[in-house]
């Protein structure tokens, strides 16, 4: 239910929500800018599938869960 709900809304919207600027998406991921701002108004169920499979994670916010706390 949680990801049929996500894959509704815009790039822009997730990227916002994760609290992250086009530049840091592109660089999580390692992509260029453009490609970000390109799909930047797409659902994330629109965008191309390298790609769709290569942000998904960081727009969920899967990457936090890796960062070591002290």
């Amino acid at each position: 239910m949680f990801f049929s709900s996500f894959k509704k809304k815009t790039v822009r919207e997730l990227r916002k929500n994760q609290c992250l600027t086009a530049r840091e998406l592109a660089e999580k991921v390692k992509v260029d800018t453009a490609k970000i701002i390109k799909i930047d108004n797409m659902k994330l169920k629109e965008v191309p599938e390298p790609l769709q499979s290569a942000i998904t994670p960081v727009l969920r916010g899967d990457h936090i869960d890796k960062i070591p706390w002290l």
